[in-house]
Formats: C-alpha cells, sequence, structure tokens
C-alpha cells in the first residue's frame, strides 16, 4: 500500500541521513479522484508507488527547514486539478494583463497559470516563472514551455532577483501564505525587478482554510491548533491576506487598489476535485500537527472517518476569502 511504501522510504531515508527514523503519519482517506502514471485511476489500493520512488521525490524535502508545507508526492497533480482556469484568468483581467507585456509569474508552481497568463499577452508578450521547486519547474518546462515567450526557471524568490531584466507586470498568487516571516522581503524583492510604472499583483487568501460550518467542536480544535503550530514551525501564514495591502503601501507604491472575492466557496454535493484537494491539505495538517492528532478520539483513523463525514455531509458550508491588491511602481522611490 501507499502507506507502506511512504513509511519504508522515510525509514531508509532516515538511515541514509544517519539521523533517527523520521514519524510518517499518512491520512487514510478513500479520495475518489486519483491519478495514476497511465491516468485515471478511482481505486486507491490500485496505485503502485515503489519506496525507491517515493525516497527519490521526498528526499530533498526531508532535508530542509521550514519547507513548503504542502510538498507531496502528489502536489503536482493537486496544483494541476484544482485551479479553476477560469477564476485565474478573470483575476489576471483584473490585474490588467494585455497583449505585449513582459510578465513575471512569482511562485508558478506547475506553469498552469502561467499558461493562461502567457495566452492573455499574446501577441507580442512574454512571460517568466519563477519557483524553488525543481521538480515542478521541470513539469512547467515539460508541458507548458513550448515557446520562446514563456520561460521557467528555479529560483528562491527569497534572494534578489537578478539578470531577468525589469518587468511590465509582476502577477504573485498563492506564494506568500507559504513565507509568513520572509513575505516583506519577498515583496521588496519583485519590487526591485519591477518596471518604473509597472503593477504589481499579490493575490492570496485570509483565514486560509479554517471556516467551516458546522464543524465538529473537537475537529476544529484540531484544526486551529495545526494551523497555530504551522504558523510557528512552518512558516504558514493564514492570515497574509490582509497584509497585501501594507505590504505596497510600505513600499511607496501608488495606485493601489484592492477586491475581495471568495476563493473555497462548497456547498452541497462537493466535487471530487475538491474533496482530493481538501484532502490533501488535511493530509498536511496531520504531517505537521505530531502529538496533537493524539488529543482526537481515534487518533488518525478518527479523524480521518470524522473529516470524510463532514465533508461528503451536504449541509456543510466550506469557503475562503481571496484577497487582490494591486499598485503601480512610482517613478520615484
Amino acid at each position: 500500500s501507499l502507506a507502506m511504501a511512504l513509511s519504508e522510504a522515510l525509514e531508509v531515508r532516515s538511515r541514509e541521513l544517519g539521523e533517527a527514523p523520521l514519524e510518517c503519519v499518512v491520512f487514510p482517506v478513500d479520495y475518489p479522484f486519483l491519478f495514476d502514471d497511465k491516468g485515471f485511476s478511482a481505486d486507491w489500493t490500485s496505485r503502485r508507488i515503489s519506496a525507491q520512488n517515493i525516497v527519490q521525490r521526498y528526499a530533498p524535502m526531508l532535508t530542509r527547514a521550514n519547507s513548503y508545507i504542502m510538498e507531496d508526492i502528489e502536489e503536482i497533480l493537486r496544483l494541476e486539478t484544482k485551479t479553476d482556469l477560469e477564476a485565474a484568468r478573470k483575476q489576471a483581467e483584473w490585474c490588467g494583463l494585455r497583449p505585449g507585456l513582459r510578465v513575471l509569474d512569482a511562485g508558478c508552481g506547475t506553469g498552469l497559470v502561467t499558461s493562461i497568463l502567457h495566452e492573455m499577452i499574446l501577441p507580442g508578450g512574454e512571460i517568466v516563472g519563477l519557483d524553488n521547486s525543481e521538480e515542478r519547474i521541470h513539469f512547467a518546462q515539460e508541458k507548458y514551455g513550448t515557446s520562446s515567450s514563456i520561460q521557467f526557471r528555479q529560483l528562491d524568490l527569497r534572494d534578489s532577483i537578478n539578470g531577468m531584466g525589469e518587468f511590465d507586470l509582476i502577477w504573485s498568487r498563492f506564494f506568500l501564505e507559504f513565507y509568513r516571516l520572509e513575505s516583506p522581503d519577498i515583496v521588496k524583492n519583485l519590487r526591485d525587478c519591477l518596471k518604473p510604472g509597472g503593477y504589481l499583483c499579490l493575490l492570496d487568501l485570509d483565514h486560509n482554510a479554517l471556516n467551516h460550518y458546522e464543524m465538529p467542536v473537537g475537529m476544529e480544535e484540531i484544526l486551529f491548533k495545526a494551523v497555530r503550530k504551522m504558523e510557528k514551525e512552518n512558516n504558514f501564514d493564514p492570515y497574509v491576506g490582509r497584509k497585501l495591502y501594507a505590504y505596497l503601501y510600505d513600499l511607496g507604491f501608488k495606485n493601489i487598489e484592492m477586491d475581495l472575492r471568495p476563493h473555497h466557496l462548497i456547498y452541497g454535493e462537493m466535487s471530487e476535485k475538491d474533496l482530493f484537494n481538501w484532502g490533501k491539505k488535511w493530509e498536511a495538517a496531520v504531517r505537521h500537527a505530531g502529538d496533537l492528532i493524539g488529543e482526537y478520539p481515534g487518533g488518525v483513523a478518527g479523524l480521518a472517518s470524522d473529516f470524510m463525514h463532514f465533508f461528503r455531509d451536504t449541509r456543510r458550508f466550506t469557503y475562503t476569502p481571496l484577497i487582490l491588491c494591486k499598485g503601480r511602481k512610482p517613478h520615484r522611490i
């Protein structure tokens, strides 16, 4: 099974690193929406992922401090399947994307949204997608890097962005939430490679993953405790959306505009894509919750069962607000 393979992989990697065995918590949710190498697969147990492959894919994240909290062997799959392309287009229209612009997508992930932005700036435009992940940049290059006017490069955006020239517009969506401590410096780095008169567009969530009714009290308590733990130990910022205006204001941006839209808005029947996405979110919460899970009746199994019951309940209501912020870089700072 995947759980056994993953546990074995983590044990092997621990021995390679000469460290104490790593604790592996696998959230046993029966996802109905999964892929295998050949396409769709509805059967969780039919997935065949060898321990060796998992080690190869998990090895980089096991040696990083404060790594990306959603890092997972299926993160590319999650990013590719959860994205609402029509919503991304509307957000990009609000940001002012148009043909002929030179655009930077900061935190591009798999490159899916970058490819949509690329379509919007043609003819005459070009776009560069940057991301910290070597694996996701490789995926983006292979799947979306089909034109000389769309490029993908690996870069830690906490570092200065050098040697790429200046951009007319910079877009950063669902990225700053994973860098609570460094977000102001990242925004400054983005400002520094923006043309005078160009626009910096920041889009991120607020009260991220925390708005559910009527979630059982015990489950909600574990969720909030786990998120607080991820804030302190994993650099996660569930409240970054409310900070975007101040980030641009403090750097002297002009003509700042704001918008507020629903990102998650889930009621009634939950789609298979949403169930898979939220399942992976809960897996991440469980991975980082540690001893907190022991407080829950039935431990991981009990939490998994209650999670599925809650999210399959058509009475359930879940939402997350998306905050959009854009500002113009002045000619003199």
